[in-house]
């Protein structure tokens, strides 16, 4: 019954991601949450703090406003006090300014006690930083912003 509830939460997250409501992902972040998004863009980098992921997620939507998530997959292994949730994904993408795209990918996900303490993103990184690139270029500065850090 546990790992049903947890996989039903994972894909409600996403569902209230492609509706903007990002604000709901940190209530169930630790304080010293390890966030992990590959890449060399602004968008990139490692965050070990929920404000920093707050800053992270504020600058996502700027960039990216509308994602819409269609999870492929849900599994969830472990107890409690140690869950290890994988999420597979297609995000069809639309940036601020350019041409939508698709990106697929996964997140690993480590839940101890409810909190979420590790997020680690796995996806073609290089679509985020040609659409981060055409974006800095036609305008938008924060497109080519250094990564939030801790």
């Amino acid at each position: 019954m546990y790992h049903i509830i947890v996989r039903r939460r994972a894909r409600g997250v996403f569902d209230r991601l492609s509706r903007g409501d990002w604000e709901v992902v940190l209530e169930d972040l630790a304080e010293d949450v390890h966030h992990v998004f590959p890449g060399a863009h602004p968008l990139g980098g490692e965050r070990y703090s929920r404000a920093a992921v707050a800053r992270w997620f504020e600058r996502l939507y700027r960039l990216f406003p509308n994602p819409r998530f269609e999870v492929r997959r849900v599994v969830s292994r472990g107890l409690p006090h140690s869950t290890w949730v994988a999420v597979e994904w297609v995000d069809h993408v639309t940036p601020a300014l350019g041409e939508p795209y698709e990106q697929r990918g996964a997140h690993w996900i480590r839940i101890r006690w409810g909190k979420v303490t590790d997020l680690h993103a796995y996806l073609d990184t290089q679509l985020v930083a040609e659409a981060c690139r055409y974006m800095a270029a036609h305008g938008i500065d924060e497109a080519a912003a250094d990564p939030i850090r801790d």
